[in-house]
């Protein structure tokens, strides 16, 4: 008797070309492994054996390779159309069982996986005619009406472990292997091809110009559907936050090593080209399944953290792994793209970098973005020079936003935030709110709105996120957490905040105010407080120290109080745990966090979704920088047509607290994204 095998299941309607990818997947296993290959259609029992066939399979093949032992099994004769002879299937380390009802229920317990290939129902019919020609054509009608008459009682497609739309165009075999280690069950069985995501080879060039990054985004990734810029769209000279500006990257899911995950409530969905593969579990341990370990490092000279990997945001109700309560969001809790290539700008020394994973298109893909850097780096600038972009600009009526809580209801809830201080249960609260709209979703163009609030209110962590139908657009000037590659740590919470004003003056004046507030640095100093706690989780002892306490920055729209905590992640610690130790930002629950955390769910009532998590990137040297989802629009596209709008507003609450200041202090904050687009803070 041999060690049971692991049995993966490639199931699908006739003609969906599931013969064709499970010949390729065995054959780029065998690089590895000892594999063996079943095809159903050899076991049915004619043209209206469909359940029959099943039946034979399950008990007569999948049973015996089960137990490891091998399966001798009666054919069918298609001539003769009668029982043939008797065959062999000899177990192996992994055996491959295709045709349709592979996948079926009766299969389900001794299988490891199952994959449900899928083609539009014409190429599956001209598919199946070109394979098996005239004999097949008189049964197609019979041959599918009992494909949907099994399938309407057995789900397979519903409860598929991977999924792929097969376009016969050689993409598949590739894809679905690339989405099957991601299935636990499997990681023991595909350690040889997990561990070549460790042989990575990366190519990299350099180019001395300095191209504008809206027109090099919109020329390489404008019509991916997933695209990710992270911006730094301040000067990076001269100003307060250089070392933060210093760097844009810009990148899609596109090429061989491109991937899209969406995590919700508990299941990760990873989509790798046309093929999906979907896990149960918590977000952060699928992370450091992906992340943390130095795969890739980066070419000489070159300045830059980020050495490809994911990029994207992680929202606040992730905040169910980290002690908070378990809420639903009408968003991802986590939407991510992988980046097998990608464009790095670097504001201070004028270059480009152009980073790509060794493939076979590697030099196309090269090419093809040198040019297009060359281009953008002449002409005319694509930012919208801080217009704004709303209907109003276009002729049509304002966009109007609404409040989720009315003036005297924030004030209320702002009471109520000092009365659970006042009892001890907390002693600052980061109370938030909401300002929504719906509106035609060609109402406002995202890209538009996007080049508007970059002009207007340009941040050091600006980013444009763009994930099919979820658009997020962001100006945050705040950085939640920093791990470099060689584990230095670095968080920097914003507490405190003046509107900024066009008169010299009065500007100096609202700044010094800040800077000498004894309610702003008490707010500040508590969040500096509590991550300093959430690094020492993972730091090496003795490590975390305060480089800069309190300090002012100005940007366009506001005067902000920001602190810098520095420590040194231990040796071995996995690093999504020490991100995890520290999510959400403290500047956005207030302390202590987890208890806090729970006055929040009751006060607010309602989810965060974006706002208040994390965007940035995690990169294959182990690096990430992530900042924190302030400023920040999400735009979710509806079905019928519209669009809506979520734009996440807050303060800090302190028993000192005055709650008329703190609701001008969140107009003050909404301001810089409602003017660009053209609209008020909602009256009332």
């Amino acid at each position: 008797m041999s060690p049971a095998p692991v049995i993966i299941a490639i199931d699908g309607r006739s003609g969906a070309g599931k013969t064709t990818l499970a010949i390729e997947l065995a054959a780029r296993l065998r690089e590895h492994h000892k594999v063996s290959l079943f095809h159903l259609e050899d076991i049915y029992p004619g043209w209206n054996g469909l359940a029959a066939g099943i039946e034979r399979y399950t008990s007569t093949v999948l049973a015996p390779l089960h137990r490891g032992e091998r399966a001798e099994w009666v054919s069918w004769d298609w001539n003769a159309h009668y029982d043939g002879d008797v065959r062999t299937t000899q177990p192996a380390e992994i055996v491959l069982v295709e045709g349709v009802g592979a996948g079926a229920e009766a299969a389900r317990p001794f299988l490891a996986a199952v994959i449900w290939a899928d083609s539009p129902e014409q190429d599956r019919r001209n598919r199946a005619l070109a394979r098996d020609g005239e004999s097949y054509e008189p049964y197609w009608d019979q041959w599918a009406a009992q494909e949907h008459e099994w399938l309407s009682g057995d789900d397979v497609p519903a409860r598929a472990d991977v999924r792929v739309l097969n376009l016969a165009d050689g993409a598949a075999p590739a894809e679905v292997l690339q989405a099957l280690q991601y299935l636990p069950a499997l990681s023991p069985a595909l350690l040889p091809e997990l561990a070549a995501r460790h042989g990575l080879q990366l190519r990299a060039e350099r180019i001395d110009a300095a191209p504008d990054p809206a027109r090099l985004f919109e020329s390489l990734f404008g019509r991916s559907a997933r695209a990710v810029w992270l911006d730094s769209s301040m000067d990076a000279g001269g100003n307060e936050a250089a070392e933060r500006s210093r760097f844009s990257i810009l990148a899609d899911d596109g090429g061989p090593f491109g991937q899209s995950v969406r995590h919700s409530s508990g299941r990760t969905h990873v989509s790798v080209g046309n093929a999906s593969v979907t896990t149960e579990g918590p977000f952060f341990r699928w992370l450091d399944g992906v992340w943390g370990r130095r795969a890739l490092r980066g070419p000489e000279g070159y300045p830059c953290e980020f050495t490809l990997g994911w990029l994207g945001y992680l929202g606040y109700e992730l905040k169910r792994e980290t002690g908070g309560s378990d809420v639903t969001a009408g968003t991802p809790d986590a939407c991510l793209l992988f980046a097998g290539r990608a464009v790095v700008l670097d504001h201070v020394e004028r270059t480009v970098w152009l980073l790509t994973l060794d493939t076979a298109d590697a030099g196309d893909w090269l090419e093809t973005a040198r040019a297009a850097a060359t281009r953008a780096a002449g002409g005319q600038t694509a930012a919208a020079g801080g217009s704004a972009v709303g209907p109003s600009a276009s002729g049509r009526a304002p966009l109007d936003f609404a409040a989720r809580d009315s003036e005297v209801a924030y004030k209320s809830k702002i009471t109520e935030a000092q009365h659970q201080i006042a009892e001890g249960n907390t002693y600052e609260v980061c109370l938030t709110t909401a300002l929504t709209a719906e509106l035609p979703a060609a109402a406002l163009d995202p890209w538009r709105s996007y080049l508007a609030l970059r002009g207007r209110n340009p941040a050091p962590f600006a980013s444009y996120l763009r994930f099919g139908d979820l658009t997020v657009a962001s100006t945050s000037p705040e950085r939640f957490l920093r791990i470099a590659a060689d584990g230095g740590m670095r968080a920097e919470p914003i507490k405190g905040t003046r509107h900024r004003d066009a008169d010299p003056a009065r500007d100096a004046l609202l700044r010094h105010e800040l800077e000498s507030s004894p309610k702003d640095r008490a707010e500040n100093i508590m969040i500096v407080d509590l991550l300093r706690n959430d690094l020492s989780h993972f730091a090496v002892p003795g490590s975390v120290s305060v480089s800069r306490l309190c300090a002012i920055e100005s940007y366009a729209t506001v005067h902000q109080m920001v602190s810098t905590i520095d420590a040194r992640l231990r040796p071995g610690m996995p690093r999504a745990e020490a991100v995890a130790a520290c999510f959400p930002a403290g500047s956005m629950t207030g302390a202590p966090k987890v208890s806090t955390m729970a006055i929040l769910d009751r006060l607010e009532g309602a989810p965060r979704g974006v706002y208040s998590g994390a965007i940035g990137y995690f990169s294959l040297n182990g690096a990430t920088d992530l900042a924190v989802a302030i400023r920040t629009l999400v735009r979710t596209e509806r079905a019928g047509g519209s669009a809506g709008l979520s734009l996440g507003v807050g303060g800090a609450i302190t028993a000192d607290s005055s709650p008329q200041e703190e609701y001008e202090e969140i107009r003050t904050k909404a301001f810089g994204v409602l003017s660009a687009l053209g609209a008020e803070f909602p009256p009332g």
